[in-house]
């Protein structure tokens, strides 16, 4: 067939936009961001976390290739998706989550979650955060035992920041008394560790330092939306200011910082439009909020986030992109312009 007798003609829906960041280079950031911040959590909390990390990555991109290939459908291992899944999961799990649990976490949050509403793109919840709601309710005691940083899963029993400020009997509201609990000298102590990440936590919640350099470069680099991180943030912070604890306790605590710039602003969970991505991390915040004063967990950043992700497919009906508008010039401009 000659050149020209080619059909060269291609039909789509609108919106007719494209740009040369493929799906693979959008994941590959995200992954550059996240091994540091994985670096230091398997520095801090030692081989089980290292553990945890390679589990629930291998886990995550052997479940989905081995689904998709049960179903005959193209293996997409090369485009990042799992391994963010299993790294992001890893990240939200304490260092001492025993193997199985973090297979079982893998399986629900590859299959149940992301490849039973269609695959990439098509889930409706976060898939990490599902398999980590998952398996809270199912094992409640194993997801919330704490292991101090730099010391042996002998020593487990740690008290994280979130569970001395949470109101009730005797709530320590401000950094001094923080101080004392920790035997610090100064609440500029208390908060410098917690902003170097050296407390109890989930693996990856801790370095506030590193999540915040990679908030800035995924944000520079158009990868994700500053608007919803910042908006979940100011709102659980004000919140909790609010309720009389100290601001920056609340900011460097628990799974904040990080739910926010890297679960929050998931593409396929949150709403398309600017407004609505503003919308959707005032009432991340809101509810996280909520749940850190009164609610029965000292945290509420995964709740949330699942929550508002429900309301998704609500904003984007609400608040329309309109694809190619142009927003008129005013009368006024026009004779000026004149």
């Amino acid at each position: 067939m000659a050149e020209s007798d080619k059909n060269e003609i291609y039909l789509s829906s609108s919106p007719h936009y494209s740009i040369p960041l493929t799906t693979r280079h959008v994941m590959f950031a995200v992954v550059g961001a996240l091994l540091p911040i994985a670096a230091f959590g398997v520095w801090l909390y030692g081989i089980p976390a290292l553990v945890t990390v390679v589990v629930s990555v291998a886990c995550s991109v052997g479940f989905e290739a081995g689904f998709r290939a049960l179903l005959k459908q193209d293996v997409r291992v090369g485009d990042y998706s799992a391994v963010i899944t299993g790294l992001l999961l890893a990240m939200v799990l304490p260092p001492s989550t025993p193997v199985w649990m973090t297979v079982l976490g893998a399986f629900f949050a590859i299959v149940i979650a992301k490849e039973f509403f269609g695959g990439l793109g098509a889930n409706v919840f976060n898939p990490a955060l599902s398999g980590r709601a998952f398996l809270l309710v199912s094992f409640a005691t194993s997801l919330t035992k704490w292991t101090k940083p730099f010391t042996n899963l002998d020593a487990v029993s740690a008290a994280t920041t979130l569970s001395y400020v949470k109101p009730g009997e005797n709530p320590v509201l401000d950094a001094g008394a923080i101080a004392a609990k920790l035997g610090l000298t100064s609440a500029p102590d208390v908060y410098l560790k917690l902003f170097l990440g050296q407390r109890a936590g989930s693996i990856g919640e801790s370095p506030i330092f590193l999540i915040l350099l990679a908030f800035v470069l995924l944000a520079v680099m158009k990868v994700i939306d500053w608007r919803t991180p910042v908006s979940m943030i100011v709102t659980a912070v004000a919140i909790s200011w609010i309720a009389g604890i100290d601001p920056l306790i609340s900011l460097l605590s628990g799974g904040l910082v990080f739910g926010a710039v890297f679960m929050a602003t998931d593409y396929a969970t949150t709403p398309v439009t600017p407004m609505g991505r503003v919308i959707f991390g005032v009432g991340c915040g809101l509810i996280t909020g909520l749940i850190r004063v009164a609610g029965g967990y000292p945290e509420g950043v995964m709740f949330s986030i699942l929550i508002m992700n429900s309301v998704v497919p609500f904003l984007n009906r609400l608040i329309v992109k309109k694809y190619g508008w142009v927003k008129p010039v005013k009368p006024a401009a026009q004779g000026a312009a004149k």
